[in-house]
């Protein structure tokens, strides 16, 4: 399976922070905010990912990420010339793609829980139809919003409903099959002219093949999209770490545990962060001081 991560956008809703750099880029404690989803990713056990952003801010993401080979992984990189719509990165991407499943992670969205990596891996299994996440929230209206019927089934799945039937909020990640390109092409703009994930989404709903899997309260899912939602995603990880010694989004910790990286390369990474306290723990997990 292959793994695209949107990082477009204007980020309006965090002007003016993001009038000069782009809101993936933004820090979210002790990390930019894009290293969040991309740990997500990896912990699904996927290696070639494609990062997809502005024209203007794809070097940025090249200076910060490179060829990916210091996490173990392949990275490719392309422009979105103007935010058409989250289904739209499966067009972009879809020579790249080349016919595999393809993940789909949004790149200011963060998850973070017990066995997230099992629940990712198994996700990415090769199933056929496709696998979303919900989670519940106080403000559905904001989100796409998935219904239950009696037997815990998903029976709807809404964009933004003014009236929510649910609490459920689709998060911004998504797991797809081979299906996923060719019906992405038949997805037409909605009215306010984007090509919706909603609409991609509700295909493999009606098609009976779409597996929802409602997080629960093991988990964390926080969308760092506003100036407060920034600031609660920072507050939870700087209070995970500092309680727990445990990293939260650290691409180098999960290419070391999931074995893509080796204890050597890890140290080598963790000199280059120099005296930070991440440097110090990584540098700990490859000496076996941490577990």
């Amino acid at each position: 399976m292959k793994g695209i991560l949107l990082a477009g956008g204007s980020g309006t809703r965090l002007h003016p922070m993001t009038l000069a750099a782009s809101k993936q880029l933004l820090p979210v404690y002790d990390k930019p905010m894009v290293y969040y989803p991309l740990s997500t990713l990896m912990l699904a056990g996927i290696r070639d990912i494609m990062i997809i952003s502005t024209p203007e801010d794809l070097p940025q993401f090249r200076r910060l990420l490179g060829d990916g080979s210091r996490f173990g992984v392949r990275f490719a990189y392309a422009a979105q010339p103007s935010p058409d719509g989250i289904a739209q990165a499966f067009l972009i991407g879809r020579d790249w793609i080349a016919g595999e499943a393809c993940a789909l992670a949004l790149g200011d969205n963060l998850i973070h829980g017990d066995h997230l990596s099992a629940l990712l891996r198994n996700a990415a299994s090769g199933q056929a139809g496709a696998t979303v996440f919900a989670y519940q929230v106080r403000d559905p209206e904001r989100y796409g919003v998935v219904s239950f019927d009696l037997d815990g089934n998903a029976s709807e799945i809404v964009e933004k409903p003014a009236t929510p039937t649910s609490n459920w909020a689709v998060t911004g990640l998504y797991f797809y099959d081979r299906q996923v390109t060719d019906i992405a092409a038949r997805i037409r703009p909605s009215a306010r002219g984007e090509l919706e994930i909603t609409d991609l989404n509700k295909v493999y709903l009606e098609s009976g093949l779409l597996r929802v899997e409602r997080l629960s309260r093991g988990y964390a899912w926080l969308d760092a999209g506003t100036p407060d939602s920034l600031l609660q995603a920072a507050t939870f990880v700087q209070t995970i770490q500092s309680r727990t010694g445990m990293l939260v989004g650290c691409p180098e910790e999960v290419a070391f545990r999931m074995g893509f990286i080796t204890a050597d390369d890890l140290r080598e990474q963790a000199r280059h962060l120099g005296k930070t306290e991440l440097g110090r723990v990584l540098l700990g997990l490859a000496d076996g001081v941490f577990g």
